[in-house]
């Protein structure tokens, strides 16, 4: 009977000349959910584990020339860079208000507010549109979180941190993920 339901109604929004297809915030949140998966699989189980836990190796910006583990954020910018060399019909990136690295701070407008929006609000997800050139885009910002002590010592840390207070489960920053309507 759901089958049934499911054609006719299909036929239906076919008939009015309306298109099929999934909603660009629940896209968005699809895409945050499997590189917020991964990011905080890599991060536990792989850099905190083998660097904090274990004292195997070291995770280091300069991983490949000190033979070290990437930074979980030099994973999720290799993922992004491939996602985008398949034009897969979106991009994502790790900016913070506090990069480390300059190239990971906001560069518009929507990522400034959307990016003070989750700090602001723990918990909840930025959403909001935007042209870039000549394309419109639904640009999602999520709460980038702090899910290992790695994440927190790595930044504290760091000597060209602009902030050295994190704590863990604290917002450091966040995945923006920009789908073109």
């Amino acid at each position: 009977m759901r089958i049934v339901t499911f054609i006719v109604a299909a036929a239906l929004l076919s008939a009015c000349g309306q298109k099929q297809g999934i909603a660009p915030e629940r896209m968005a949140d699809a895409i945050f959910a499997v590189i917020e998966a991964d990011r905080a699989s890599y991060t536990n189980n792989v850099v905190n584990r083998l660097q904090n836990e274990e004292k195997v190796i070291k995770a280091d910006e300069h991983w490949k020339d000190n033979s070290a583990l990437p930074l979980p954020a030099q994973m999720m910018r290799m993922g992004a860079e491939r996602v985008a060399e398949k034009e897969a019909g979106f991009n994502y990136a790790l900016l913070s208000l506090w990069a480390i690295n300059k190239q990971n701070k906001p560069r518009t407008e929507l990522e400034k507010e959307g990016l003070q929006f989750v700090i602001d609000n723990p918990g909840k997800n930025f959403y909001g549109r935007e042209t870039l050139g000549d394309t419109e885009y639904f640009t999602a910002i999520y709460p980038d979180v702090a899910v290992s002590p790695a994440c927190v010592s790595c930044h504290n840390d760091h000597i060209d941190s602009p902030r050295t207070d994190f704590e863990l489960d604290e917002t450091m920053g966040g995945v923006v993920v920009r789908i073109p309507l």
